[in-house]
């Protein structure tokens, strides 16, 4: 116990990752404890078909956001200049404008997507929505300093105090109108409680409008690539989304979601993890510069896979008793999609560490080459399986897009030296032998599901 306490102590950045590293588990276990417990009320207060409906007001302001994103966050944690107010603020500035941006473009879009999915209340909905992307803009770039030093313990706090308000007000919003309306006000209110306390509590720079043309240039090279990068991740991480709410009912997207909801939980986790923790580990702590620094990392990346895989192999096995416990009846079917979406993520957790080192270099252009082949991949592999074995075939078709995505990983990974082929190896061979095993014992329930089953 002694060493281990130790080993938490101090500025080193091992001791710095530790606690970084348990408060970003705290935060975001906390986070998802939190929406579940809001999920299991306002499942009781509203219908399935709301949690379809904000689906597709979520895939369309998180697809706003990711595709106008610029890497103000990464470029702070990565820059050289990250500490420097003038850098600081010119970022700020370009955040706050894009954040305004994205309200106005909300609205553009509001009518012809309410026309492409055949939901007119979208039309009302969307630009709701996208006062929170305004106010996200406001945010202080103190959150992104405090992961580039690792100092997460406050920030951790502030946003799960945030959550908690968000979503006690959309209980209560939920409650008195019986409306995905109090879905859409409820994001809107959490952006703004965490606006408010993270500027008031969170010490370090105040941000204030500048635009230094040096520091908007260096955000501008590094963040063309990311721009790029997370249009295509959005395209991976909603696109399932949007491809599948033209093809099934509302009904139908919103059991979908319930089991996204608790099948990524292990995998969002990881990946939240991860992009905190290793541009840091690996910027300050390359590979080649010491064998030292290739065996801490190797033992890093080992613990975050080991950790992720276990959780996702449990939600693979308890999912459908886990949805009957929390859910009544109307949600039973999200129970075989819960075993399916966990085992479908395996893949993307075996290599989640590697795209981070091209992040730490600089190199965002690899990061975004990866960022597309994914991408494109899984646009391709969902079309096919949902047209071909419906809503089933679908979620297969996510696990097979990271496999064809990962030799581009496998190139990344080489090119800056971090590639582990035994872990990736291990990890494979034990955790897709796991996955059949759940996929087996839950089969008729997921056969069920099938295109004519019924």
């Amino acid at each position: 116990m002694t060493r281990i306490t130790t080993a938490f102590r101090g500025d080193g950045l091992m001791a710095r990752v530790l606690r970084s590293g348990s408060m970003l588990v705290i935060g975001y276990g906390g986070s998802q404890a939190l929406r579940l417990a809001g999920n299991l009320v306002l499942t009781r207060i509203l219908f399935p078909e709301a949690f379809g409906l904000m689906a597709l007001v979520s895939v369309v302001t998180v697809g706003l956001s990711m595709f106008s994103d610029v890497g103000i966050g990464p470029a702070i944690s990565q820059n050289k200049r990250g500490d420097d107010p003038d850098f600081l603020d010119t970022a700020w500035t370009i955040q706050v404008l894009r954040g305004l941006a994205l309200w106005g473009a909300t609205a553009l879009v509001a009518l012809p997507v309410a026309h492409f999915y055949g939901e007119p209340a979208l039309a009302l909905y969307l630009p709701i929505a996208g006062v929170a992307l305004a106010i996200a803009g406001l945010n202080p770039t103190r959150i992104e300093t405090a992961h580039r030093h690792l100092w997460l313990e406050r920030l951790t706090a502030l946003d799960l105090l945030s959550q908690f308000l968000g979503i006690l007000a959309m209980v209560l919003l939920a409650l008195a109108t019986q409306s995905v309306i109090a879905l859409v006000l409820g994001g809107v209110m959490q952006a703004a409680f965490r606006l408010a306390l993270t500027t008031w509590l969170l010490p370090g720079h105040r941000n204030r409008f500048r635009w230094e043309k040096a520091a908007a240039n260096e955000l501008v090279h590094f963040g063309k690539w990311i721009f790029l990068s997370t249009a295509f991740w959005f395209v991976t991480s909603q696109g399932d989304r949007a491809i599948l709410g033209k093809f099934l009912s509302l009904e139908l997207l919103g059991l979908y979601n319930i089991a996204y909801f608790l099948a990524s939980f292990p995998t969002l986790l990881g990946h939240s993890v991860n992009n905190r923790l290793m541009i840091p580990v690996y910027r300050e702590k390359p590979a080649h510069e010491d064998p030292a620094n290739r065996r801490k990392q190797r033992l890093l990346r080992l613990v975050l896979t080991a950790g992720v895989l276990c959780l996702s192999l449990i939600m693979a096995y308890v999912g459908p008793a886990l949805v009957g416990l929390l859910y009544d009846e109307r949600y039973l079917a999200s129970g075989p999609l819960v075993t399916l979406i966990a085992c479908a993520m395996i893949p993307s957790v075996i290599g989640m560490t590697y795209d981070q080192a091209a992040l730490a270099a600089g190199d965002s252009r690899s990061f975004f080459i990866f960022s597309a082949v994914r991408a494109v991949a899984q646009v391709g592999m969902i079309l096919l399986g949902v047209s071909t074995f419906g809503l089933v075939g679908a979620v297969v078709a996510i696990g097979f897009a990271n496999l064809l995505a990962y030799p581009v990983l496998i190139w990344l990974a080489r090119k800056h030296d971090v590639w582990d082929p035994l872990h990736d190896l291990a990890a494979a061979a034990v955790s897709f032998a796991l996955a059949g095993g759940a996929i087996a014992l839950h089969w008729d329930h997921i056969a069920a599901l099938l295109p004519g089953a019924g």
